[in-house]
């Protein structure tokens, strides 16, 4: 896999509050660990991501700053035009600085939002130009994100593409290791 969609949840779907919540750390940490597995095995060479608060935003930013050790080229794919002009002032400063440290950006469409159909050719646009994707995504606890999955699962019928999907036991585990080895290195120390 060389090229990897990264989607899941949004961040209000997570009731996450803030920048500083220690679940969005946690969450970045986990991703990081997943990007440098696949960077270090000659994996991964394009994240290509959209642009939602959340999973994907946080990825983005995990992937940007994994660019200063590893060769990695991270872009932002958004399904339409003035994507983010409904946000507030604080969240559209966070996605135009995204914009400007990826190395492409596009929209799947040149229009406004007008219809679905822009955001299931955003999605036929990412399964037909990824190798595989990691979804942060429970399917036992629906959100914004089953739509993707479904659209995945049906592309996986008629096409090999490999989805890695960290669910929310995969979240727990991960910071009880976390913890674990944060409690350890406390005590050597």
């Amino acid at each position: 896999m060389q090229r990897l969609w990264i989607t899941g949840y949004r961040n209000y779907e997570l009731n996450t509050f803030g920048d500083k919540d220690p679940k969005i750390k946690l969450i970045k940490l986990l991703i990081e660990k997943r990007l440098i597995d696949l960077l270090e095995n000659d994996q991964l060479d394009w994240l290509i991501t959209g642009a939602n608060l959340g999973i994907e935003q946080w990825a983005c930013e995990v992937a940007i700053s994994l660019r200063e050790k590893y060769p990695l080229h991270v872009s932002i794919i958004i399904p339409y035009e003035e994507f983010a002009n409904r946000w507030n002032e604080t969240n559209q400063n966070k996605f135009l600085t995204l914009k400007s440290q990826v190395d492409f950006f596009a929209a799947t469409s040149n229009q406004a939002y007008q219809s679905p159909v822009q955001l299931r050719n955003y999605q036929n646009f990412m399964l037909l130009h990824t190798d595989g994707a990691m979804m942060i995504y429970d399917p036992e606890t629906p959100g914004k994100p089953k739509f993707d999955y479904t659209a995945i699962k049906n592309f996986q019928e008629e096409n090999e593409y490999p989805l890695e999907l960290i669910d929310f036991y995969d979240l727990q585990d991960f910071a009880e290791e976390y913890q674990s080895d944060h409690d350890e290195s406390n005590f050597i120390n």
